[in-house]
C-alpha cells in the first residue's frame, strides 16, 4: 500500500505548534525562509514517496547479505541511496565550509521523519553518516576535517559508530578494544565490535568507522576510553583511496526486522586509526554523535508509526465486515473500536512528531543564540523525544496489526513489517529505560529548573487558550500542575527510587507535552479540535496513574526475588 509523506502535517507543526519562525529569525538561520522550508520539505516528501517507499518491502524480502567478505545491498538500494546523496540530503545540516547546506536541525528532522517512514532500513545509512559528521565537526583535528568531511557530507563516503562489544553493551566502559600508538601519529586498533549498522556496503567506496578503544595508559571504565577514526580504505592526502585497512566484516546479524540494513560484526586487527579529540575523552566526542542520533531515532519512530498508521487506515477504509452504526455494510473504519484505535494512533503520532520538532527547535536556538536556557531545553527534551517517539512506533505498529485483524499476522499484507522494524528503535542509541533514567538523573541535576520552565510555558499557553477552548485548556493546565507536583516529589527521592519510576515519569511528561501540542493545534485550526479531544480526553487521563507509579520508589521491586519471578 502506498506511503504518502506527511509534508502538510510537518509544516503545520513547525508553523503553528513549535514556532519555527523563531529559528528563521536568527542570524544563523536567516536563509531558512518559509519558501525555502516549503521547498525543502516538498522535495524530500517527493523523494520519500516516489523513490524510497517502493524499496521498503524489497529490502524486507531481499535482505542485505555477506558474500566473500563483501556486503551486498538489497535490490534498488544503490539507486535509492544515490538519490539521497545526489540531492544533498546527507549534508543538510552540515557546515557550509565542508559542503553542507547549514540548514536548521528542525528541517533536517522533518526529512528524517519522511525518509524513515518510506524506508527505515535505507535511511539508517545516511543517519549514521550525519551523526559522524557532527562528531568530527566538533572534535576532529583540522587535517581530519579537511580530508573526511567533504566526502562524508556529499554522501560519497559513509560513516558508522562502533561502541558495542559482546561483553560491553550499555556498560560501554567494559570494552576491550585496544589502541596502540604506531609512533607516527596513528594508532593500531584491535578488537571486535557488534551491532554495527551499515558497517559495510557496496553503496559507497569507503566506510569510515568511529571506534571506541582504550590506549595503553587508559584508565578502566568510561574515563579511559578514546575515540578513533578508522576507514575501510586509507585515503591519501588528496582523498584518493589507497590501501585496504586491517578490518573486516565477520558476519551479519540475523534480525527481527530492518532486513535491508546490514548489522555487522566488525573485527579490527591492528587497523590504522586516527585519534578524534583528546586522549581518554572519547565518550565526550562519541556523545556528540549519540545525541544527534537519539533525536534522529525519535524521528525514525515517528516515521515508522506514520507509515504503519497509513497502512492500517487504507485497510480499514477498504475492508467491509459486519453492520456498523453508519451502514449495513460499511468499512470497518465505521466500527467504534476500530475508529478508536486509529484516532489514538493519529493523536500519538502527532504528539510525538511535535515533541521531536520542539526538541530540534531548541537545538537550533541553542546553536544560533548560545542561550543556556535553550541548551537546557534541548537536553531535557532529547530523552523524552527519543523514548516517547520510539515507544509510539511500537504501539502504533501493533495497533496497525490489530486493525487488520488476522490479516495483520500474515506477512503478505505488509502490516507486520512495521512492527518488526520498529522494535529495534526503543533499544537503539541507549535503551528507553536509560533515556528515562537520564531524564530523572542528569537532566534534573539543575534542581528541575529546565523542567519547571517548560511546565510554566505549558500553563501559560493553556491560560491563553481558555477563552476559546475552556474545557481542553483547563484540562491541559491541570495536567501540567499535576506534573509539577510529581516533579517536586521526584526531586525529593533518592536516585534509585527515581530510577524505579523513571519510565512512567517520562511518559507522564510526554503526555503533558502532547496535550500542549494538540491544544496549540486546535487553537490554530478548528478542524483539529476533534483530534485534540482524543489526546486530552482519552490519553491525558493516564497521567494520574503514571505519576503514582513514578512516586512508588524502588523498595517494592527489591522485595521480589527471582523465585517470585519464576514460573
Amino acid at each position: 500500500m502506498p506511503y504518502r509523506a506527511p509534508v502538510k502535517d510537518i509544516r503545520f507543526i513547525l508553523d503553528h505548534v513549535v514556532g519555527f519562525v523563531d529559528v528563521a529569525a536568527t542570524d544563523r538561520f536567516a536563509a531558512a525562509t518559509p519558501d525555502l522550508a516549503e521547498a525543502i520539505l516538498t522535495e524530500a516528501g517527493r523523494l520519500s514517496t516516489d523513490i524510497l517507499a517502493p524499496l521498503n518491502r524489497v529490502g524486507d524480502q531481499n535482505p542485505a547479505r555477506l558474500e566473500n567478505g563483501i556486503v551486498v545491498s538489497s535490490p534498488g538500494f544503490a539507486e535509492g541511496y544515490r538519490a539521497i546523496a545526489d540531492g544533498g540530503w546527507v549534508g543538510m545540516a552540515a557546515r557550509p565550509e565542508h559542503g553542507g547546506m547549514g540548514l536548521p536541525i528542525s528541517l533536517a528532522l522533518g526529512v528524517d521523519d519522511m525518509m524513515s517512514g518510506a524506508c527505515l532500513a535505507l535511511q539508517l545509512k545516511p543517519l549514521l553518516t550525519k551523526g559522524q559528521i557532527e562528531a568530527l565537526e566538533h572534535h576532529a583535528s583540522d587535517a581530519l576535517k579537511a580530508l573526511y568531511l567533504p566526502k562524508l557530507t556529499s554522501g560519497e563516503w559513509s560513516g558508522t559508530m562502533n561502541l558495542t562489544e559482546p561483553q560491553a553493551g550499555s556498560d560501554v566502559g567494559a570494552l576491550r578494544t585496544k589502541a596502540v600508538p604506531n609512533g607516527d601519529g596513528t594508532y593500531a586498533i584491535t578488537g571486535q565490535k557488534i551491532f554495527i549498522t551499515w558497517g559495510d556496503s557496496d553503496l559507497t567506496p569507503n566506510v569510515c568507522h568511529l571506534v571506541l578503544a582504550r590506549l595503553p595508559d587508559g584508565a578502566e571504565g568510561t574515563k579511559g576510553i578514546s575515540l578513533f577514526l578508522v576507514p575501510k580504505f586509507i585515503p591519501d592526502a588528496d582523498g584518493r583511496l589507497r590501501e585496504r585497512n586491517s578490518l573486516r566484516v565477520v558476519s551479519l546479524e540475523h534480525k527481527l526486522g530492518i532486513h535491508g540494513s546490514p548489522t555487522c560484526v566488525m573485527e579490527y586487527s591492528g587497523a590504522k586509526g586516527w585519534l578524534v579529540g583528546a586522549p581518554h575523552k572519547g565518550m565526550a566526542a562519541m556523545f556528540t554523535m549519540m545525541n544527534n542520533a537519539r533525536l534522529s531515532v525519535a524521528a525514525q519512530g515517528v516515521g515508522v508509526a506514520e507509515a504503519a498508521l497509513q497502512h492500517a487506515l487504507t485497510y480499514a477504509e477498504g475492508r467491509h465486515q459486519g453492520t456498523t452504526p453508519l451502514s449495513a455494510d460499511g468499512p470497518i473504519l465505521d466500527h467504534a473500536d476500530v475508529r478508536r484505535m486509529l484516532a489514538v494512533a493519529r493523536a500519538e503520532v502527532f504528539a510525538a512528531r511535535a515533541i521531536g520538532l520542539a526538541c530540534a527547535k531548541a537545538i537550533d536556538m541553542a546553536s544560533a543564540t548560545g542561550s543556556p536556557e535553550w541548551q537546557a531545553r534541548a537536553a531535557l527534551l532529547t530523552p523524552i523525544a527519543k523514548a516517547y517517539g520510539t515507544d509510539v512506533a511500537c504501539e502504533v505498529a501493533s495497533l496497525g496489526v490489530q486493525v487488520h485483524g488476522g490479516m495483520g499476522f500474515i506477512e503478505e499484507t505488509g502490516s507486520a513489517q512495521y512492527l518488526r522494524d520498529a522494535r529495534i528503535l526503543p533499544i537503539y542509541e541507549g535503551t528507553n529505560g536509560i533515556q528515562a533514567m537520564d531524564l530523572v538523573g542528569r537532566k534534573m541535576a539543575d534542581g528541575g529548573e529546565a523542567a519547571f520552565r517548560l511546565i510554566d510555558e505549558v500553563q501559560r499557553g493553556a491560560e491563553a487558550g481558555r477563552a476559546r477552548l475552556p474545557d481542553l485548556a483547563g484540562e491541559v493546565w491541570q495536567a501540567a500542575e499535576a506534573l509539577r507536583e510529581g516533579t517536586e516529589a521526584l526531586l525529593g527521592m533518592p536516585l534509585n527510587d527515581r530510577f524505579a519510576g523513571a519510565v512512567p515519569y517520562l511518559r507522564a511528561f510526554a503526555r503533558v507535552l502532547g496535550g500542549q501540542a494538540h491544544l496549540k493545534a486546535a487553537l490554530a485550526d478548528g478542524g483539529r479540535e476533534a483530534l485534540a479531544r482524543v489526546m486530552v480526553r482519552r490519553l491525558l487521563p493516564e497521567l494520574g496513574g503514571l505519576l503514582a507509579q513514578a512516586r512508588e520508589g524502588a523498595a517494592g521491586l527489591y522485595e521480589i526475588g527471582s523465585d517470585d519471578l519464576a514460573a
